[in-house]
C-alpha cells in the first residue's frame, strides 16, 4: 500500500501518491469514457485515494467524469480536492458571487454534498490581492456552511506563495513541475516557509508536462529548449540503463517527506497501476546522481505564467 503523510494541520492522511484528474478533461489526448471509469476505480485500488480536479480541466468534463466514476464509492474512502476561478485558457473569476457557484455547481458534477479541499486556481493571473480581500473569506463562508472543510490555492511563481500568507492564513497550497529531478525552487524556496506557518504542501507534475518521461512533448509546453534537450538525454540515459525516466521522476518527487502528496494523472489504467508499483521499489541513487548531473546546467529554470507582477 502506499505510504501517507498528514497534511499540515488538517489531519488529513494523504497517500503520497494521489491522482491527478486533469486527464479526465482530455488536457492531454481524446479519452473514451470507459477509460476515464476504469482510471479513477484503478487508482482507488491502488491506494490513491486522494483525488484532485478542476472546472477548468476539460471546461467541466473532468469533474462530471469523475462524478459518474465516484457514484456508489463510500464518501469517506477517498479525500476529494477541486478548485475554482479558472474556467478557461483566459476566463478567470475569483469574485465571491462566483465562489458560490462554483461551489455549488462543482458539488452537483461530483455528486457529494462536501469537497474535502477546494484550491483557487493558478492565481498569478490576476491581481492577487483580490484572492485575499475577497476570494477566500467567501470560500471561509463555504467553510462555514459545511460544504467545504479546507482551503488553499494553487500556482506557478513560488513569489505568490509568501506574497499570500504573509497576509493570510490557508490550509494547504498546490504547487506544479517544481519539485522534480529538473526543477526543485519549491522544495528550496517555499516548503521550509509553509512548514514554519503549519501550511500543507501539495506538489503536481513528477513528470513535469512529459517533460521528464520518453512521450512526445506537449506542443504548448513552455519550457526552454536547453532544458527540453537536457530532459531528451536524461531519458536516453535512463533507457541506456534499462529503466525509464519516469519511473525515476516520480520516486524522486514522492520521496520528499515536506511534501504531503504528489499528483500524477493518467486516463490509461495501466500507467496508474505501474505507477503503484514503482513506489513499491527502491530507488537507483547511483542513476540518480547521473541524471541531475545532467540536468545540473539548466537546474531550476523554468518559465513566466502569469502576470508580470507575479513573477
Amino acid at each position: 500500500m502506499i505510504p501517507r503523510r498528514i497534511l499540515g494541520k488538517t489531519g488529513l492522511s494523504l497517500p503520497i501518491l494521489g491522482f491527478g484528474a486533469s486527464s479526465l478533461g482530455q488536457e492531454f489526448r481524446s479519452v473514451r469514457i470507459d477509460e476515464a471509469l476504469r482510471s479513477v476505480q484503478m487508482a482507488l485500488d491502488c491506494g490513491m485515494n486522494f483525488i484532485d480536479t478542476s472546472p477548468f480541466y476539460g471546461r467541466g468534463m473532468s469533474e462530471v467524469l469523475l462524478g459518474i466514476a465516484l457514484r456508489g464509492v463510500p464518501r469517506d474512502s477517498y479525500t476529494l480536492c477541486t478548485k475554482l476561478g479558472r474556467y478557461d485558457l483566459g476566463h478567470f473569476d475569483f469574485s465571491a458571487r462566483r465562489v458560490a457557484e462554483s461551489v455549488d455547481v462543482s458539488l452537483h458534477r461530483l455528486g457529494t454534498d462536501h469537497l474535502d479541499i477546494v484550491l483557487c486556481h493558478d492565481i498569478e493571473f490576476v491581481p492577487m490581492q483580490q484572492i485575499v480581500d475577497e476570494t477566500l473569506p467567501a470560500l471561509r463562508r463555504q467553510v462555514a456552511a459545511g460544504k467545504v472543510r479546507f482551503i488553499g490555492f494553487s500556482g506557478y511563481p513560488q513569489k505568490v506563495f509568501r506574497f499570500m500568507l504573509d497576509q493570510t492564513g490557508v490550509d494547504c497550497v498546490l504547487s506544479y513541475n517544481q519539485a522534480t529531478l529538473q526543477n526543485t525552487r519549491f522544495l528550496e524556496e517555499t516548503v521550509p516557509y509553509l512548514e514554519s506557518k503549519g501550511v500543507g504542501a501539495l506538489n503536481a507534475g513528477p513528470f513535469s508536462a512529459r517533460l521528464l518521461t520518453p512521450a512526445a512533448l506537449p506542443a504548448w509546453l513552455k519550457e526552454p529548449e536547453d532544458v527540453k534537450a537536457a530532459a531528451r538525454r536524461a531519458a536516453e540515459l535512463c533507457t541506456a540503463r534499462g529503466t525509464d525516466i519516469a519511473k525515476l521522476a516520480l520516486q524522486y518527487s514522492c520521496s520528499h517527506p515536506g511534501l504531503t502528496s504528489t499528483l500524477a494523472g493518467s486516463a490509461n489504467p495501466e500507467n496508474i497501476r505501474k505507477w503503484a508499483q514503482w513506489l513499491s521499489e527502491p530507488m537507483d541513487p547511483d542513476l540518480l546522481q547521473e541524471v541531475l548531473g545532467v540536468f545540473r546546467p539548466v537546474h531550476n529554470i523554468g518559465h513566466r505564467e502569469g502576470l508580470p507582477e507575479n513573477n
